[in-house]
């Protein structure tokens, strides 16, 4: 189990020493090893080249160098780049299951879209920049007065973008999912209901809801009954908010379940005997398949209508908006003749009907 989490806190959970808990896979009980990955380290060893160059052109710029380390360091970059380490131990197959543990659902919604995001500038835009920028390179650097930017910078940047791609495939395909947590509150459920959209538009599969701290009916105080009424008002909708997937609950115990002991004790109640991973493959949330008319593409979208989607076409992509998230799926080759005959949401799926364009029929 690992966290790219910058507030760690495995250690704390797993009532361990502080400091016994870090860079390195550490085993805490029989066959459990939990790592707590260094993002500085991860930033450090990624982005350096990159940095330098940065670097390079804010010192010719003027800039104080304390204000310019400041100003190479991207936002949320670490937590990203702590999923390089994931990739590490996916490619060793040395391990059984990977659990991560990520951070709040914002950061981590962005952290899953950059390397899709990353990979369109790859490969529409870097390759063109590439060689301008080493044709003009002399008159450039002479002309703007700032160093540009050599081999090493952009060899670090395809690198970079590889690794991310590796980290995007792993997560997205069949043998990885994601897991709900939230507790029975109103405004968590909301937020919730966002993050399922949004994992499934990009192509990440929820395969179950985790409802946390529940309060127990039994022996409730007025208080806690109030409490135990609210509660079961919002587990009714998260039910039907995330209708075909389990939902496992985890009740408000006397104390906080620190400890191997503790935490194995609260998986087994909420479990119930049942296989934790067991719903952890299948088919993904986007696929496309032939039809005789032409192809027919399918887009999980839980929990949205028609009117919370903008489609449009854009070469040999596809440009998905849902809400403040944005999503550019490229089309398949053998895609590029055919034209968007209609689109509808259904079920909680978009569906996209493409249909040959008849101006290419027999050719030009």
């Amino acid at each position: 189990m690992l966290s790219t989490d910058a507030a760690h806190s495995l250690a704390d959970a797993y009532g361990c020493p502080a400091g016994a808990i870090g860079a390195e896979p550490t085993e805490v009980a029989d066959r459990l090893f939990v790592q707590q990955v260094d993002a500085q380290l991860r930033f450090e060893q990624s982005w350096a080249d990159i940095q330098r160059y940065l670097l390079s052109v804010l010192d010719a710029a003027g800039v104080d160098p304390v204000a310019a380390e400041e100003l190479t360091v991207i936002p949320g970059a670490e937590e990203v780049l702590a999923l390089l380490e994931l990739r590490q131990h996916a490619l060793a197959g040395e391990w059984d299951v990977i659990v991560v543990d990520c951070a709040p659902t914002a950061e981590t919604l962005r952290l899953l879209a950059l390397p899709e995001a990353l990979g369109w500038y790859m490969h529409r835009v870097l390759p063109v920049e590439r060689r301008v920028v080493k044709a003009l390179r002399p008159v450039l650097s002479r002309a703007a007065g700032v160093p540009m930017p050599g081999d090493t910078v952009f060899d670090a940047v395809e690198r970079l973008h590889a690794e991310l791609e590796q980290v995007r495939e792993l997560l997205s395909g069949p043998e990885a999912s994601v897991r709900l947590v939230l507790t029975p509150e109103n405004v968590v459920l909301a937020e919730a209901r966002r993050s399922y959209t949004t994992l499934s538009l990009f192509g990440y599969r929820v395969d179950g809801v985790v409802a946390n701290r529940v309060f127990p009916a039994e022996g409730a105080d007025d208080w806690r009954a109030g409490w135990v009424v609210a509660q079961d008002e919002v587990l009714e909708r998260v039910g039907e908010s995330f209708a075909g997937l389990p939902i496992w609950r985890s009740e408000y115990r006397p104390r906080e379940p620190v400890g191997v002991e503790a935490v194995t004790a609260l998986a087994r109640e909420v479990y119930a005997g049942t296989d934790p991973l067991a719903t952890g493959k299948g088919r993904g949330p986007f696929h496309i398949r032939r039809t005789e008319a032409g192809a027919l593409l399918r887009l999980a979208l839980p929990l949205v209508t028609r009117a919370d989607v903008d489609l449009a076409r854009n070469g040999d992509d596809l440009v998905v908006t849902v809400g403040s998230y944005r999503r550019l799926l490229t089309l398949p080759s053998g895609l590029a003749r055919f034209r968007i005959a209609g689109a509808r949401v259904e079920q909680g799926e978009l569906q996209v009907r493409f249909v040959e364009d008849p101006v290419d029929e027999g050719g030009r």
